[in-house]
């Protein structure tokens, strides 16, 4: 499973022809991903036949959510929801840098039918072991954890992100998304250190690993040849 970040609905064309198999659509990937317009998350969703993760993320400071803050988020699921759309990116954390499992709580009983892949903010727990085997508690609807071990690259954190593959076989729950520093010249060491199922990919695999670029075939081949 390799997973590309996009933006609009040229992108998700581009990554779903070059062989990507899921997409994470973002709006400001400058500021880390917020959540996309309306307009650009039905283009994109209309566009191609993959899967899509919306991006559901307010604003760009921090993690810990103010009511206000919930209360916009749910109002965006709530509108992916009226679109027959349930695959969102989400995340959320308590003052002691926990899992805001009241905040979980809350989500599931009110959609019930959400496919979470959980961010990066999971970078940023007190304590990584703790954090997944809170968030195993909601396998049923977090299937996945995008992370790079706590470190700021995948590569850094690759012997954290390969002790929460093992907890992940070990547990049975959410599966391991490496993720951050990507790119076609560095899989084939992480994947042999990781050897995760899936890996997520940014600016790695577009020209000039810029944002502003498109997303090449010849990396996402690359890719594809190593972990395929």
């Amino acid at each position: 499973m390799i997973e590309c970040i996009v933006q609009n609905a040229g992108d998700a064309k581009d990554a779903e022809k070059h062989g990507v198999t899921r997409l994470e659509l973002v709006s400001a990937i400058q500021l880390g991903g917020l959540t996309p317009t309306y307009g650009t998350v039905k283009t994109v969703i209309d566009s191609v036949q993959i899967p899509v993760q919306v991006m559901i993320r307010p604003h760009s400071y921090g993690f810990v959510y103010r009511s206000e803050d919930k209360e916009v988020m749910k109002k965006d699921i709530s509108l992916l929801n009226e679109m027959g759309h349930h695959r969102i990116v989400i995340g959320a954390l308590k003052e002691n840098k926990t899992i805001d499992t009241d905040f979980l709580d809350e989500l599931f009983e009110e959609f019930p039918s959400l496919d979470i892949t959980f961010h990066r903010a999971f970078d940023e727990v007190r304590d990584q072991t703790e954090a997944y085997e809170a968030l195993t508690a909601y396998s049923k609807n977090i299937k996945r954890i995008l992370t790079s071990g706590g470190a700021n690259t995948c590569l850094e954190g690759k012997e954290s992100l390969d002790r929460l593959v093992q907890l992940q076989h070990k547990l049975q729950g959410p599966r391991i998304l490496p993720g951050s520093g990507l790119k076609p010249d560095n899989i084939q060491t992480l994947h042999a250190a990781v050897q995760a199922g899936e890996y997520h990919f940014g600016s790695g695999v577009r020209k000039n690993e810029s944002f502003e670029e498109r997303i090449e075939k010849n990396k996402v081949d690359d890719i594809r040849n190593i972990l395929i």
